[in-house]
C-alpha cells in the first residue's frame, strides 16, 4: 500500500470505530510514529498533510527534527530520562511519558528557563506489568495535585500502553481503566482544569482504544509503513 492508501484506510477505520462508539471522528487526533523510518520518509508523511509526528528517542529524532522541525508538531512518546530533557525541550510540544516527580521538576526548570509551556501526558501503568513504564493508578491523584505548583507544565491528558502480548480485545480493560481514572480525577478536581485527553491505542488495537475513549492515537506501521515500503 502507498502512504496515501494507508492514510485513507486508517481514516475509514477511525470513522467506523467512532460510529460504533457514538463519537465524532473530529475527537480523534493521530500522531504518526516515524521512529522506524528515515528523514525522507518522514518528509513524505508531512507532504501527505499529516501534522503530528511522534518519536521516542532523541538520538534517532535529531536528524529528522533538524531537517523538518518547522513542518509540524512533534510528540515525544518514549521514556524520557531527566538528563535528556535539555535535548527535547522547546522542540517537542507534547511529552507523552511524564511518570515521576524528578522528571516533572526538570521539565519545569527547563521550560521556565525557555519561557515556554510543555503539554504533558501522565503515563499510567494500568496493566500493572513490571516491564511497563508509568505510574501506578493509585499514585496519580497525589502526583497531579503536586503538579499544580509547576506553572510551565500543562497536564493535558493521561497515557497508557496495552500489554504487548494482548490482542485488541485484551487491551480493552486497560483502555477502559485509563478513561475511568481520568473521569475520577476530574470528578475529584485533581487538576486546575479538567484533564481532557487520553493517549492510547497503537496500530494493532486503536479501534478498541477509540471505542473506550481515546483522543490521541499513536500509529506507526499501519499508517507510516516501514522503511522498505
Amino acid at each position: 500500500m502507498t502512504l496515501e492508501q494507508r492514510i485513507a484506510h486508517v481514516n475509514q477505520t477511525v470513522s467506523a470505530a467512532c460510529e460504533r462508539a457514538g463519537r465524532s471522528p473530529e475527537e480523534i487526533h493521530i500522531v504518526a510514529v516515524t521512529k522506524y523510518v528515515s528523514t525522507e520518509k518522514t518528509a513524505n508523511v508531512f507532504d501527505s498533510g499529516i501534522r503530528h509526528i511522534g518519536e521516542n528517542r532523541w538520538q534517532n529524532a535529531k536528524p529528522k527534527w533538524e531537517a523538518l522541525g518547522s513542518r509540524g508538531v512533534w510528540h515525544f512518546i518514549g521514556q524520557l530520562q531527566s538528563n535528556k530533557v535539555k535535548d527535547v525541550i522547546g522542540k517537542f510540544a507534547y511529552i507523552h511519558s511524564l511518570d515521576r516527580l524528578s522528571l516533572a521538576k526538570e521539565l519545569e526548570r527547563q521550560a521556565a528557563a525557555a519561557d515556554i509551556t510543555v503539554k504533558a501526558f501522565v503515563q499510567v501503568n494500568i496493566s500493572g506489568e513490571d516491564s511497563k513504564s508509568g505510574m501506578p493508578p493509585e499514585d496519580v491523584y497525589d502526583f497531579v495535585r503536586e503538579l499544580r505548583e509547576y506553572p510551565h507544565l500543562d497536564i493535558v491528558g493521561l497515557m497508557t500502553m496495552a500489554p504487548l502480548d494482548s490482542d485488541a480485545e485484551g487491551a480493552r480493560p486497560v483502555f477502559r481503566g485509563l478513561r475511568e481514572l481520568r473521569d475520577e480525577l476530574n470528578a475529584r478536581e485533581a487538576t486546575a482544569k479538567p484533564i481532557e485527553h487520553l493517549s492510547m491505542g497503537m496500530s494493532g488495537d486503536f479501534e478498541v482504544a477509540i471505542e473506550e475513549g481515546a483522543t490521541w492515537l499513536r500509529l506507526g506501521s499501519i499508517l507510516v509503513g516501514k522503511e522498505e515500503d
